[in-house]
Parts: C-alpha cells; sequence; structure tokens
C-alpha cells in the first residue's frame, strides 16, 4: 500500500466553491456523527474505572477511537495496562498504513506534518484518498481530522461527567454511528465488482474471527485482506493507476 505509486494530480486550478462548500459539508457531518460517539466512549471509560482526567486524557493523546474502546475493554475485563495497551497499540497499526498512503497524496511541509499526524484517522484518511485533486484531498482532511479531534474530545468529556447519570450509552443506539458513518462512506465505493468481492471476503473472514480472537484482530485480518488483494491485483494490472486517488478529471469506475 505504501509504496504504491501515486500519479501526480497536476496543475491546481483550485476548487470550485460547490465542490469546497460539499466537501466542507461532508466532513463536518463525519465529524458530528463521529464526535457524538465520544459520549459513548466518556461514558463507558468512566464505568471501567478510569477517573474523568484519565478518560480526558486518553481521548486527547490517543486519540484513535477503536484503540480507546480496546484498551478500556480489556482493563475493564480484569487485565493489566499493559494488555490494554497491546491490544490497542495492535489496533492502531493501521493508522501507519494510513499515513504511508497519505503522505505522497498530501505532501505537507515539515511543519504541518507532525500535527496532520495526530489527526490520521479512519475518517480523515477516507474523506482524503478518494478526492481527483490534492486541494480536495487536504480539504477533506483537515476539515475531517480537526473536527473529530475537537468534537470526539469534548463529547468524551461530556460523557466521562455525566457516566454513572448516562448509564449504557449503547441503549440510546451511539454504538451504532460510527459504523453507519462508514456505512455511508464506503457505499459509493462498491460500485465495482471487484470491491464487492473483496468487501465480502474481508466481512467473512471479520466475522469468523470475532469469536475465537481478541478485540481488534477481527479488523486487522479485514484489512489484511483488502492489502493481499491488492498486492495481487497490482501485480496482474501492471501498476495500474489507483482507484483511490486519479488525476484531476479521471472519473470513478
Amino acid at each position: 500500500m505504501g509504496s504504491e505509486p501515486v500519479p501526480a494530480p497536476g496543475p491546481e486550478p483550485g476548487l470550485p466553491d460547490a465542490e469546497r462548500r460539499g466537501i466542507v459539508r461532508d466532513s463536518l457531518a463525519v465529524g458530528a456523527a463521529t464526535g457524538l460517539y465520544g459520549v459513548s466512549f466518556g461514558a463507558i471509560s468512566v464505568s471501567s474505572g478510569l477517573s474523568v482526567a484519565q478518560t480526558v486524557a486518553l481521548s486527547l493523546l490517543m486519540f484513535t477511537g477503536a484503540s480507546q474502546f480496546a484498551l478500556v475493554g480489556v482493563v475493564a475485563a480484569g487485565a493489566s495496562g499493559w494488555s490494554g495497551a497491546l491490544t490497542a497499540l495492535l489496533l492502531g497499526t493501521r493508522n501507519t498504513l494510513y499515513g504511508l498512503r497519505l503522505a505522497p497524496l498530501l505532501q505537507l511541509g515539515p511543519a504541518t506534518r507532525f500535527a496532520a499526524a495526530h489527526v490520521v484517522i479512519d475518517e480523515s484518511s477516507a474523506m482524503s484518498v478518494t478526492r481527483s485533486s490534492r486541494e480536495a484531498a487536504r480539504l477533506g482532511f483537515w476539515t475531517t481530522g480537526v473536527s473529530v479531534l475537537v468534537l470526539w474530545n469534548l463529547a468524551t468529556l461530556v460523557g466521562a461527567v455525566a457516566g454513572n447519570a448516562l448509564g449504557d450509552p449503547r441503549r440510546y443506539g451511539l454504538d451504532a454511528a460510527v459504523g453507519a458513518a462508514f456505512l455511508a462512506l464506503l457505499w459509493p465505493r462498491l460500485a465495482a465488482r471487484r470491491h464487492q468481492v473483496v468487501a465480502l471476503l474481508a466481512a467473512a473472514v471479520a466475522l469468523g474471527l470475532v469469536p475465537v480472537t481478541p478485540a481488534g484482530v477481527p479488523v486487522l485480518a479485514a484489512g489484511g485482506v483488502a492489502l493481499l488483494v491488492g498486492l495481487l491485483s497490482r501485480g496482474t494490472e501492471g501498476g495500474a493507476t489507483s482507484d483511490a486517488v486519479r488525476p484531476a478529471g479521471e472519473g470513478p469506475d
């Protein structure tokens, strides 16, 4: 994934206002949906034994929801903090792959690359790699990443403070918010038959591993399926242009 050549986007004529507004609107919508889920994390973290300060610090410094849930879940199950941290680290390795894909696409300077690294998450990656120009990719990345960062941490604080009164946040349906947002992002990419097959294979592998593996492993295995298919396809297509990042003006599948 990281070594895949990224085509030069060519001259940047500037985003049309309608496209810019659309990217900002969609990015903020993803940020709001994901940020709201932070209430759930704050409540679950406090109910798992972490203090409000620990919960807030975890969201601010780790800032990757799946790893945060994995950590508090392992700790709440009675395991050590080290076990929780290792589980979170394992699940967070996918962000490294995102970074390898985003670096040649965004081409940020040294001063901004460090800040950008903190907001390399599922949502910001998804809202950037599907764009047809570097400017659009940067706008989607920053708008989504910063909105999720701000709203997720605010929601975490609210959830942590109100944790005992809120009870189990899953009864409000908040646990479905992130899944629904991802499905909305993924759906337009499933128009091609190959993508449909990859999605079904990845889902089958993840579902098969859920009963027999620790939390986080099914997600990594599903990502491995997509990575394997991508590598095999690359060999058969002779290094064809990525379908995630195209030069401006080239349409989707």
